[in-house]
């Protein structure tokens, strides 16, 4: 009887936390990914009064296993002056990765960024549209 209290309290801390557990809503399945949808610029090029030319590109949609990612990129000339997700997962870590990820980016002027701890997926997706995005803009 001494025994019976301690392994019930213990069983219980053990059964509580996976009843509480709320795993992503994202796809688990292991299929392969479809191929990324290809980048198209999302508005001709335009120029300032100063002559710099500001060009709006869309990078590819790129499906993850959370969701799909998409940016938008800026570009005043050759510098990127803004990102802005068209298509992100409804996650909390993509949330709180995003203004980390367009930070690194306005900050690296290039798709070479960290990858978010915690937000790995959605960083990925995030890099690898924003390089079809450059990538559009350069053709």
């Amino acid at each position: 009887m001494k025994r019976v209290l301690p392994v019930l309290a213990l069983t219980a801390a053990a059964v509580i936390p996976l009843w509480r557990y709320e795993p992503s809503l994202g796809s688990t399945t292991t299929e392969a990914a479809p191929a990324p949808t290809p980048p198209t610029p999302s508005s001709p090029p335009a120029s300032s009064s100063d002559g710099t030319v500001t060009r709006v590109v869309q990078g590819s949609t790129v499906n993850t296993e959370k969701g799909p990612v998409q940016v938008e990129v800026t570009f005043e000339g050759d510098r990127i002056s803004s990102v802005r997700m068209l298509k992100q997962p409804n996650h909390p870590q993509t949330t709180a990765a995003v203004p980390k990820l367009v930070k690194e980016t306005l900050s690296a002027q290039s798709a070479d960024v960290d990858t978010v701890s915690g937000a790995t997926v959605t960083s990925d997706g995030y890099k690898e549209s924003l390089q079809a995005a450059i990538d559009a803009k350069g053709a």
